[in-house]
């Protein structure tokens, strides 16, 4: 299920990528609110995403992830996806990460979009949310771009390089109304 927008192409991962979001999240300023933390080895890379591409072959997919590309050039940029809850709740949790050269370009808010239509038109999803680290200043401000909600804080819930961060929840519901 690969997807498109204005500028970016969304294209679901492979085994073949692995040494790309390998290298992407090898980046220290990706890894600044990112939880997984830098991968010690391809290896570890691989054990992070091999359940998403097993998922591809699901009936009932929970999982997706994209590699976020430029239409122009196909250079990849960033990798983003999409967690889905139980049937019965219609929920999904999207997250992003974008190389630090493709920041203040517009690219995470399009990218966030893109997702945010795919659940609700594709998906027939009734909610869609977003964690952020507070302290993560620029993916706040995509969120709210958006259109999605802070319904509240969860104190110190993330695991960032061994220190516990303060993370805000957002949200948006299918009858919000959207940016895109």
């Amino acid at each position: 299920m690969n997807l498109q927008s204005e500028r970016l192409k969304l294209t679901e991962i492979t085994p073949e990528d692995i040494e790309t979001l390998h290298t992407l999240n090898s980046i220290p300023e990706i890894d600044e609110f990112n939880t997984l933390g830098i991968p010690k080895d391809i290896e570890s890379t691989k054990k992070i995403y091999q359940p998403v591409i097993d998922d591809q072959k699901s009936k009932e997919r929970k999982l997706y992830c994209w590699l976020i590309l430029k239409k122009s050039g196909d250079e990849v940029i960033g990798v983003s996806g999409m967690k889905l809850s139980l049937d019965r709740f219609r929920m999904g949790e999207i997250y992003y990460n974008l190389s630090p050269d493709y920041w203040g370009w517009g690219f995470a808010t399009e990218v966030a979009e893109t997702l945010i239509n795919f659940g609700f038109e594709k998906l027939n999803l009734h909610r869609i949310e977003a964690g952020v680290a507070t302290e993560n200043k620029r993916s706040i401000r995509v969120l709210e771009k958006v259109g999605m909600t802070q319904e509240g804080i969860r104190r110190k819930i993330l695991p960032i390089r061994g220190v516990w961060k303060d993370n805000f929840h957002y949200a948006i519901l299918e009858d919000d109304e959207r940016r895109g």
